[in-house]
């Protein structure tokens, strides 16, 4: 503790060993006392340090002149002076924004606290000042808020960077849920718009030209919805080059430059009011399947970094869609030609009118076990078969074609059994050589009479019904002779019913696939396949076929057609 002469003054006023002992304790803090009149008349060495002077020479300074800054040199920092009128009335006092003066003029941002000094008569005598410095404290606070900011920084880029990518999510589902590319390009492009472009176009290569595929723009009716159906607009010269270019092995382009071309209709970029554009490759393994152009309007912020690579991202991934919808439509014919190849061709029958139609499951890259078969037998009748075993995959497709083998060679060996007893016959042979596990059939045998009619008798092994549609519109399904799937009870009479067939006359077989979904049930579908034969019987009988196909068959699933008709007039033999 430094004192000068008024200090033995002081210590016999108030100034005594417990204040002396506090002072000394104080050593991290400036502390000094003033006496009434504001001079300085003890400090420690902390005050000292922090004000700047030499020891022993801060004694004796009257502070309120020496260290509290005027208000002219004070003007840019805000300054709480310890008043010593506040601490003569015996108020406790502080201020976290004060200023001192240090020993060279400069000031020290300080937070303070000033108590009245009392005498040893209980009086007050001056005041104590403890004080420390405030810039480190403030540094500390910056530090802090520096942090707080960097995590605030952080938080909200953890939140973008999982809204981007749930996006990208969104973006991957909208590609593998539907193997249809166009229709999976049509939901990409949506889900583009406004979130990373204004405008969004795909372009898919088509030999040495491109085709616009699909495209979105954020006011609705803007553009067609569907390019394919509906004329686009011609593009823009600029777009057209970059977009050649990028199919042609570019990388990615940057339109700034979309001034429209001079006369003729507008173009497509200048329709959507384009400022610039980013043209990017929908490129996989050194395959180029098109380019993706994602435009923005003067009312956008331009393209920055993040927005590149969010876009060559987006590229990749639609990229992945489009190679996987290649490969798969790639399977998916080799799967349907494997399964045309196993199914047979018509004969040609003097008198009557065959029709077989095959359609494979869009959405499946297998064979299946759908089947027909047609075939003439030894006295000049025609047998007709339709069957299904479960399954879509080679095993299904293999069991399918050793069926048909058998079922053909069980019917050309025995030319005079009945379709009921040639089922029965298949049952056995399948349970001794593990033909298929679960299969269903019909078969059918059409016989002419001397008279030129035509005579239909049938079994039916788990299989929907055969349907007749008479020339003048009356359908009904052939009931009767309908019995168990094949393989269940190899031991089972098989029944079979007869009937004559009417001139004009269509007898149908047909898979499952054709009047049973998922979306409706088994009577609804053979409900309107009933409705739509008697609508299209004037067609051509493979139109008519193809026509049911497409108009009722789900997708999902395989659908095969057989079919009859019987010539308008009977022929004599």
């Amino acid at each position: 503790m430094k004192s000068g002469p008024k200090e033995d003054d002081a210590m016999g006023v108030g100034v005594d060993e417990a204040l002396m002992s506090v002072l000394f304790a104080a050593t991290d803090a400036g502390l000094y006392a003033v006496d009434d009149e504001g001079t300085v008349i003890a400090c420690n060495p902390g005050a000292e340090r922090l004000l700047g002077y030499e020891p022993g020479t801060l004694i004796g300074v009257n502070a309120h002149r020496t260290l509290h800054p005027s208000n002219a040199e004070s003007a840019a920092v805000p300054v709480q002076r310890p008043i010593l009128q506040d601490v003569a009335l015996g108020k406790r006092i502080s201020g976290e924004r004060a200023v001192l003066l240090r020993a060279d003029g400069t000031p020290l941002a300080v937070w303070w606290t000033a108590a009245p000094l009392p005498t040893a008569e209980g009086g007050d005598h001056g005041a104590v000042v403890v004080f420390q410095d405030a810039t480190a404290q403030r540094a500390r606070e910056g530090r802090r808020a520096e942090r707080y900011a960097l995590s605030e920084t952080m938080r909200e880029q953890a939140e973008y960077d999982l809204a981007e990518t749930t996006w990208l999510g969104e973006l991957t589902l909208a590609m593998t849920t539907t193997l249809d590319a166009d229709e999976a390009l049509h939901r990409l492009v949506r889900q583009l718009v406004p979130r990373l472009a204004d405008t969004a176009l795909v372009s898919l290569a088509d030999g040495h030209t491109h085709r616009l595929a699909a495209a979105a723009h954020h006011t609705p009716d803007v553009l067609p919805s569907s390019p394919c159906d509906e004329p686009a607009p011609p593009q823009h010269p600029a777009h057209h080059a970059a977009v050649t270019r990028v199919i042609e092995g570019a990388g990615t382009q940057h339109l700034s430059d979309l001034a429209p071309a001079a006369g003729g209709e507008p173009d497509l970029l200048t329709l959507v009011e384009a400022e610039e554009a980013l043209v990017l490759a929908l490129r996989l393994h050194a395959k180029t399947f098109g380019a993706l152009t994602l435009a923005r309007s003067s009312a956008s912020p331009p393209f920055n970094e993040a927005d590149r690579v969010l876009a060559d991202e987006v590229a990749r991934r639609i990229s992945l869609g489009l190679d996987n919808a290649r490969l798969h439509a790639a399977q998916a014919n080799i799967a349907a030609a494997l399964q045309r190849a196993l199914l047979t061709d018509l004969p040609d029958v003097a008198g009557i009118e065959l029709a077989a139609h095959y359609e494979p499951a869009q959405h499946a890259a297998e064979v299946g076990g759908d089947w027909y078969d047609a075939f003439l037998l030894d006295d000049g009748d025609l047998a007709m078969v339709i069957g299904d075993v479960t399954g879509h995959d080679i095993q299904a497709a293999s069991r399918m074609s050793e069926l048909r083998n058998m079922l053909r060679a069980l019917a050309v060996d025995r030319p005079h059994d009945l379709p009921g007893q040639i089922l029965r016959r298949l049952d056995t042979a399948q349970a001794r050589l593990t033909l298929a596990d679960s299969a269903t059939a019909v078969f059918t045998r059409l016989h002419r009479t001397t008279s030129g009619a035509w005579l239909a008798s049938w079994s039916v092994a788990g299989h929907p019904p055969p349907l007749l549609v008479t020339a003048d519109g009356n359908t009904h399904y052939l009931a009767g002779a309908h019995s168990m799937l094949l393989g269940l009870r190899p031991t089972i009479e098989r029944p079979t019913t007869h009937t004559r067939l009417p001139a004009g006359a269509t007898l149908l077989l047909y898979t499952d696939g054709l009047v049973e979904s998922r979306t409706r049930s088994l009577d609804d579908g053979m409900t309107r396949l009933r409705q739509h034969a008697t609508t299209h019987r004037h067609l051509p009988l493979r139109q008519l076929c193809a026509t049911l196909a497409r108009t009722l068959g789900d997708p999902r699933d395989d659908i095969t057609l057989i079919a009859a008709r019987t010539p308008t007039r009977p022929q004599n033999s």
